[in-house]
This record gives C-alpha cells, structure tokens and sequence, in this order.
C-alpha cells in the first residue's frame, strides 16, 4: 500500500542515513514525525539514535517489538530503521496502523536478506502484505576486484572466510561486505572447500 515503504539495501547502502535525511526534511517541513528502531541494534553501545556510518544520525526509542506501539496523535510519519530485526507480526501491526490510520505513512528501512541470502521474516512479510518497496543500489565491494556488479548479498566474514555457520545476527565484531552474487558465491565456494579439508 502507498502508505507503508519497505526500503531496502545491503550494508553500507545508506539505508540509515536516508533515514535521516528524510527525518530532516520533515523536521524543516514542520512534520511530525517519530523515528523507531530495533533494540538489537546496540551497534557502539547507542541504542536511542539512529547512527549512519558517514555520521549522520536521529534520535529514535529503540524497541524489542512493534505490538504495543502506538504512534502519538499528531504524527504523520513513523522511521524505522533496522525492520529486519522485527518479526513478521510486528509487520502486521504496522499494517493495522496504515489502514486504520490514513494519515500516516510508515517508512521501513532494512536489509532484505540475512547473510545466508534468504529473507529476513520481516522483509517477507513487508513484501507479502505488498508495501511499496525501493532498493537502495550500490556496487560490490569485493576488495580487489574491480568487481561492479549490483551488490545483493550481505556477507560476513570471519578469519578471512565466508561465514557460511555462524548465526544470523551477529552485531558489532564481525567483518560484514556486501558483494554480488557471482562474488558470494565464490566466497561460498572456497569456503566449503576449507570446511571439509578440516
């Protein structure tokens, strides 16, 4: 619907800092606006900002969940950053607040896919109740390379390897690049390769 955005890139993308941006706009346009994230996302130890790697950054309220949010009366506009980190019933809720509420519009920034290449439960369920959706494109960043094919993988690295086991989130020590799929999967494959010499 119009009224919930699903906008997505890998890391690096600029994801937060058009979070921000946008945040500013409204701020200049005498909008009112609240900014969201999840609580998973202690990235330096700050959980109440919006942070960008260029250092923009926004106040938010970090949550664990979506289900008891309720925007304030006068808002118009709710940021989330970080949505792939919610659930898929934290999607549904933010449906019940666009339907039932017209004048507000949802924007939620994120990561599509985990590092594994599969769909976040949030960014599924994003695509599935059919939120208007925008890549945030970028090239990728296969050091060396010269590689500039579009970046759709978020890959994290661990002692020069593709972390091919690990879990899912992992924030703040891992070494994350995102790459193409040709890139990835080559990582992938010399990486399997090693696992089974072991």
């Amino acid at each position: 619907m119009a009224n919930l955005h699903f906008i997505y890139g890998v890391m690096a993308a600029s994801k937060s800092a058009q979070l921000c941006m946008q945040a500013y706009q409204y701020k200049q346009t005498g909008c009112k606006y609240e900014v969201i994230k999840s609580a998973l996302d202690n990235r330096n130890g700050v959980v109440d900002y919006v942070e960008s790697r260029i250092g923009l950054k926004e106040k938010c309220i970090a949550l664990n969940n979506l289900q008891k949010f309720t925007p304030k009366p006068d808002t118009q506009f709710v940021l989330i950053d970080e949505v792939q980190f919610f659930s898929a019933a934290d999607i549904d809720k933010l449906v019940e607040i666009v339907d039932y509420n017209p004048n507000i519009t949802v924007l939620c920034y994120g990561l599509k896919t985990d590092i594994h290449g599969h769909l976040w439960p949030a960014s599924q369920r994003l695509l599935e109740v059919d939120a208007a959706t925008y890549e945030i494109k970028t090239v990728c960043q296969n050091p060396g390379s010269g590689c500039t094919n579009r970046a759709s993988y978020n890959a994290r690295f661990k002692n020069g390897l593709l972390d091919i086991n690990g879990p899912i989130i992992e924030i703040g020590s891992a070494q994350y690049i995102s790459l193409c799929r040709k890139c990835y999967n080559l990582y992938k494959r010399i990486a399997i390769e090693q696992n089974e010499r072991k």
